[in-house]
């Protein structure tokens, strides 16, 4: 909770959420530029989808398993070292992978960057629960939108640019990130201006009592099966529709409508839990993929406009929980704001981008869209564990 505020703090409270949803918006930009482009990276220098695939998986770990002991640190230190050094390392080594010569040097660039987003992504959102006050959910789900939205203009971005004007300009987008981390150096105060110091916590103990929680074991889960949908679609469709022959800005284009449903979703999702309360919206998200990946996959091939239509519901119906569950997360284990961020938001996206290293062998092998049809099923079923969750308030 914020501490004595008067107008001033809360104008400078305010500036800050402002400049951390610029921020979470510029890092998922970035983020959102290697799934597109891919498959041209992979012509390029000449190597497999199920290489590319194992690449990405890489590339998704490294921003996400980390989030928690980033998120232990930031917890504990309450400045803004992570959300800085973040958005510095996101925005200047993703623009980078186009330039790889090899896929050694691909490796390395692409490491550092989503290392960024495992920096910035834990602390800002711990940021924006202490900045937020009691209005968390709406301003979380507003935090995690300009995100999506981010992850959304980034494909259009890339393969705008890599069709007009070359994959090799993609790197020059990396000034926007520097202007910006200046920006936020300016705007963004220490929290131990306005908030007491933390408590100082023990990691191994952290760590136990977090992972010894029912309630969020579930709630990881929850985030596992969004994860699951979200990944590997953006990462093998991709292939499927340049195998097909669609051009770079076709797949950019459709990934963008489907990262901006899920912007829609997670804007949305405060108000429906409000409307229908936690679980229902939580039931509805994990149950409503499957039919809907099936429709798609039975038109996207005799009809492109329709399948994009719904490929865009399904961004929707996925990402319409992920506001809900992660301050569903925070309130449950409150003093582990950050950590807790870090395991909804990083480590459940690492566990699955584990899963996804061999996803792509397996897609070579029985069909794309055959795999994306079965793991559709998987969120459907987990959606069992939905019943034991209790409400928090």
């Amino acid at each position: 909770m914020l501490l004595g505020f008067g107008w001033s703090d809360m104008k400078n409270t305010k500036n800050a959420i402002i400049w951390l949803c610029l921020a979470h918006l510029l890092a998922d930009v970035y983020s959102g530029f290697l799934n597109p482009i891919m498959p041209f990276i992979a012509a390029k220098l000449g190597f497999s989808m199920a290489i590319a695939t194992i690449i990405i998986s890489i590339s998704h770990i490294c921003s996400s398993m980390l989030q928690p002991i980033f998120g232990f640190f930031a917890d504990n230190i309450l400045k803004r070292f992570f959300i800085f050094w973040g958005l510095i390392l996101a925005s200047q080594f993703i623009p980078l992978t186009p330039a790889a010569p090899n896929v050694f040097i691909l490796l390395i660039f692409m490491i550092l960057g989503s290392l960024g987003g495992s920096f910035f992504h834990p602390q800002a959102m711990g940021f924006i629960n202490y900045f937020s006050g009691k209005d968390c959910s709406n301003t979380m789900g507003i935090f995690i939108s300009m995100g999506s939205l981010g992850f959304a203009f980034g494909p259009l971005m890339a393969t705008w640019i890599t069709q007009y004007l070359g994959l090799h300009v993609v790197s020059y987008t990396s000034l926007f990130g520097l202007a910006l981390a200046f920006m936020m150096f300016i705007f963004v105060p220490k929290l131990s201006r306005i908030e007491k110091q933390p408590e100082h916590k023990d990691f191994i103990i952290s760590f136990k009592e977090i992972l010894g929680c029912r309630q969020m074991n579930y709630l990881m889960l929850v985030a596992m099966m969004k994860s699951l949908i979200t990944s590997s679609s953006c990462i093998l469709l991709p292939f499927l529709w340049k195998s097909m022959g669609y051009s770079p800005i076709y797949i950019g284009f459709a990934l963008f409508l489907f990262v901006f449903a899920g912007a829609l979703g997670s804007f949305l999702s405060p108000k429906a839990e409000r409307i229908f309360g936690s679980k229902p919206v939580v039931y509805f998200s994990m149950w409503a993929t499957f039919p809907m990946m099936l429709i798609f996959g039975l038109i996207y091939k005799t009809q492109p406009v329709l399948s994009i239509l719904v490929f865009f519901i399904i961004g929707f119906t996925t990402m319409l929980a992920q506001p809900v569950t992660m301050v569903w997360a925070q309130r449950t284990l409150p003093k582990y704001k950050s950590i807790v961020a870090g395991f909804i938001n990083g480590f459940c996206v690492g566990t699955v981008a584990l899963c996804m290293s061999v996803l792509g062998a397996v897609a070579q092998k029985f069909g794309i869209m055959n795999v994306l049809i079965i793991l559709s099923t998987v969120p459907a079923m987990a959606s069992y564990y939905v019943k034991f969750l209790k409400e928090v308030k």
